[in-house]
C-alpha cells in the first residue's frame, strides 16, 4: 500500500517511510517535513559502584585507563521524534479524484497500520494480526511488529515506530481530513544490518575527517 505527494510542483527532497519486508504488499508512506523540527536523541545509563572515590565515575590515572572510567555505563538505543506534514491539497487541486474523496485518510491509515501487530498466514502472506485467528494480545509469540526504513536525503535508518500522533487540521464535507500534521517517534534498530552499519561508517568517516581538519588548520 502506497501513498506519495507526487503532485507537489514544489522540487523538495521527500521522506519516505518504508516497511523493510519480503511480503508484496508493503506499508509506503512519502511525505513532507521541516528538517528543523527533526530530533534525535541519545543517552547513556550510568550505574557506578557505592566505594569511596567512584561517584559518577570509576577512578583513572591517565588515558590508558579511560575504558576502565566508563565501567557500568550502558548506551541507549537512540531515538527519533519527527513532525511530517499530510497534505492532499495540491492532488485535489491537480483533479486528483481520491485526494478529493478521502483526503489524506489513507496516509493515517497506513501510520495506524505500521503500529498494528502483524502475523503471518499459513500461505505466506501477512495480515493483521487483530484480523488472525488465535491469541489476540499484541506482539504474542506468532506476531510482530513491522521494521520501518526512514529515508531522507542519503540518511537510511531501520526502525521501530513506537508513536504516532496525528492532528487532523482541514475537512471535507464528508468529514474526511484533506491537510494533517503527525509527531512520529521511531527508535533506532541498532544491531548488525546492512543500514546501521551504513550510517555508522558514514557518521564515523564524517567525524573523522572533521577532526583531522581541526588539527591541520
Amino acid at each position: 500500500m502506497t501513498t506519495d505527494g507526487g503532485w507537489s510542483p514544489i522540487r523538495t527532497v521527500r521522506g519516505i517511510l518504508r516497511e523493510y519486508t519480503a511480503a508484496s504488499d508493503p506499508l509506503v508512506l512519502y511525505f513532507d517535513f521541516n528538517p528543523a523540527a527533526l530530533t534525535r536523541t541519545r543517552s547513556v545509563t550510568i550505574r557506578t559502584g557505592s566505594a569511596p572515590g567512584t561517584i559518577g565515575g570509576y577512578d583513572f590515572q591517565n588515558e590508558d585507563e579511560a575504558v576502565r572510567v566508563s565501567q557500568g555505563v550502558t548506551a541507549q538505543p537512540e531515538s527519533l521524534s519527527v513532525k511530517i506534514l499530510l497534505d492532499a491539497t495540491d492532488r485535489m487541486n491537480a483533479d486528483d479524484t481520491a485526494a478529493a474523496e478521502f483526503g489524506v485518510q489513507p496516509e493515517i491509515d497506513i501510520l495506524r497500520n505500521m503500529l498494528e501487530p502483524k502475523m503471518q498466514t499459513r500461505n505466506g502472506a501477512r495480515t493483521l494480526a487483530a484480523l488472525g485467528e488465535g491469541d489476540m494480545r499484541a506482539f504474542s509469540r506468532q506476531q510482530y511488529a513491522s521494521v520501518l526504513l526512514f529515508e531522507w536525503g542519503d540518511v537510511t535508518l531501520p526502525v521501530f515506530m513506537t508513536q504516532a500522533q496525528v492532528e487532523t487540521k482541514e475537512f471535507l464535507p464528508n468529514l474526511y481530513p484533506y491537510r494533517a500534521e503527525a509527531t512520529l517517534t521511531l527508535q533506532i534498530i541498532e544491531s548488525i544490518n546492512p543500514f546501521y552499519t551504513t550510517e555508522l561508517e558514514r557518521q564515523d568517516s564524517s567525524a573523522s575527517d572533521r577532526a583531522q581538519s581541526f588539527t591541520t588548520t
